[in-house]
């Protein structure tokens, strides 16, 4: 996992130990949360000024929390004035860089807590003014929707306020930078993850200062609604926004057939794409659907009906996409057995001294968080916040275990009246154990316990892969699936997917251009001249 480099120098402020070791914890979490998490084009981050990150907000504090641990510099985040006030968390957000908000709606009073709201904005903007860096969920709220939410009007008005500052003072002009954060699965242990740096957003040149005020408040209200309105727009395509999850569902699986038939043509061997890879075929997927359901509509719900059909009967037998495509021409023996022997080795080495380690050090945290999400769902706490609960019980969970077994074994290797030291001592070179510093071996102990959980995630992680195999093997020899029909079904659908794709010219084509703030993807993609009737 590569993090990108803080940037250095005049301009940008100092990261201070305190942030660093906060970070620190924010990478540890989302490492062991995520077991693969892709950081794309962050040189689209403009070398100098202060930024504004944008995102959309689907899985509650997981979201800030990768933000803060993937992006560079020190950042500063707005988050709801309420969380403050709960225990543990409030010293936690605060400590990451969090700023209070309070919007109008959350008081009785809303005189006063407007203009608390306006001098938070203008402190916020200052910030940014000298160069600081600012992640906002313009949204407001988490959600699960497949779509985005309306974007409220505060990253648009911070950014105003901030222009101004920041031309008053002559520092370089900040700029607003949107993010794309994509999960395989947010809400489950061990999933993927890509955080997308999107181009930097072109807008209208900030509006001149006049002398009256009430005619300025109009073309700064102007202002503000179109940056919010551009936002808006440029949140659902970093997002890759749909209607439903069942359009957005069918984009992903489309993917993965685009992905394997172009695999095929190259004569290359199929092996799974990184998730940023994913993301991209979904992107130039969703783009080219969209466009062709405006230009052919027709063309494009049979394609879908005809799409449709085939995965409803892949998930009757309880198969996905990659089972066909991966299916080789032959099942011979030899391969069965070298799968089954490299499965058995995985298995082996579960049985090892780190995975002991990680049980030890680990079990009981994990056992009392998935106990406290248990509890919390029975109480009806809703789906979009079940995230951050697992991760906020993990917080407070497993450093305190740690505390409590590096202890308890510091005693029974050190402490005289223990049976521990006591059978050390029956022969020298253990004995040299119970004779090293007591903080030395609490030290060491606090730190395997997560060290083990990482080592054994790798080795679960190949156990995993190699039992996911073994049952892809036992569906490929069951003859009831009809694999002739439907490898054949599926690669027919693959090539009229990739026919029409490469009629068009789609995000990752090297002549495609993004189109400008403000605009969907759909805007940008045109039919390809074919070569043949191009001018010489």
């Amino acid at each position: 996992m590569r993090w990108p480099k803080d940037p250095t120098g005049k301009g940008h402020p100092k990261i201070n130990r305190i942030y660093r070791l906060v970070r620190r914890i924010s990478r540890a979490l989302v490492s062991i949360w995520f077991r693969e998490i892709n950081i794309v084009d962050d040189e689209n981050i403009p070398p100098e000024g202060g930024v504004i990150f944008i995102s959309w907000h689907p899985s509650g504090l997981i979201d800030p929390m990768l933000m803060h641990a993937s992006l560079p510099g020190k950042m500063s985040m707005i988050a709801k004035h309420t969380l403050f006030n709960i225990p543990i968390l409030g010293r936690l957000i605060r400590s990451a860089g969090a700023v209070p908000i309070e919007r109008s709606q959350d008081s009785t009073s809303q005189g006063e807590s407007k203009d608390r709201n306006q001098q938070q904005l203008e402190n916020v903007a200052s910030v940014v003014a000298n160069g600081g860096r600012l992640i906002i969920f313009p949204e407001g709220t988490t959600h699960t929707d497949s779509s985005v939410k309306r974007a409220r009007s505060g990253a648009a008005r911070i950014l105003l306020a901030a222009r101004r500052k920041a031309q008053r003072d002559g520092n370089p002009e900040p700029q607003l930078v949107p993010i794309g954060l994509h999960y395989s699965e947010s809400q489950t242990f061990r999933e993927r993850a890509a955080v997308i740096v999107e181009r930097v957003m072109q807008f209208k040149n900030t509006p001149e200062l006049i002398e009256n005020a009430e005619e300025q408040d109009l073309i700064d209200r102007e202002w503000v609604t179109s940056v919010t309105g551009a936002i808006g727009i440029e949140l659902k395509r970093a997002s890759l926004s749909k209607t439903t999850w069942r359009e957005r569902t069918l984009i992903w699986k489309s993917r993965s057939l685009a992905y394997a038939e172009k695999t095929r043509q190259s004569g290359s061997k199929l092996v799974k794409p990184t998730y940023a890879e994913s993301v991209l075929g979904a992107r130039r997927i969703r783009a080219g659907w969209e466009y062709l359901a405006e230009k052919d509509p027709d063309l494009t719900a049979q394609f879908v009906e005809d799409c449709e059909q085939h995965f409803e009967q892949l998930e009757q037998r309880n198969l996905i996409p990659l089972d066909v495509d991966a299916r080789p021409d032959r099942l011979t023996r030899w391969a069965s057995a070298k799968l089954f022997i490299e499965w058995a080795w995985a298995a082996v080495w579960m049985l090892g001294l780190i995975s002991w380690s990680a049980v030890i050090g680990n079990l009981v945290p994990y056992r009392g968080n998935a106990l406290t999400i248990r509890i919390m769902k029975r109480r009806g706490a809703e789906q979009s916040i079940i995230g951050t609960l697992k991760v906020l019980t993990a917080v407070i969970f497993f450093p305190l275990w740690w505390i409590i077994a590096s202890g308890g074994f510091t005693w029974m290797l050190l402490a005289e009246a223990s049976p521990v030291n006591e059978f050390l001592q029956l022969h020298w070179l253990l004995a040299l154990l119970t004779q090293l510093p007591g903080v030395l071996v609490f030290i060491f102990l606090f730190l395997w316990w997560p060290t083990s959980a990482k080592l054994h995630l790798r080795l679960y992680a190949r156990l995993a892969i190699k039992s996911r195999q073994l049952r892809r093997w036992k569906a490929w020899k069951d003859d009831e699936h009809k694999w002739d029909e439907l490898v054949h079904h599926q690669r027919l659908l693959a090539g009229r997917l990739v026919g029409l794709g490469e009629g068009l010219i789609l995000p990752g084509d090297e002549d495609w251009i993004d189109p400008p703030a403000g605009k969907d993807d759909v805007g940008s993609v045109t039919r390809r001249i074919p070569s043949s009737v191009q001018t010489p």
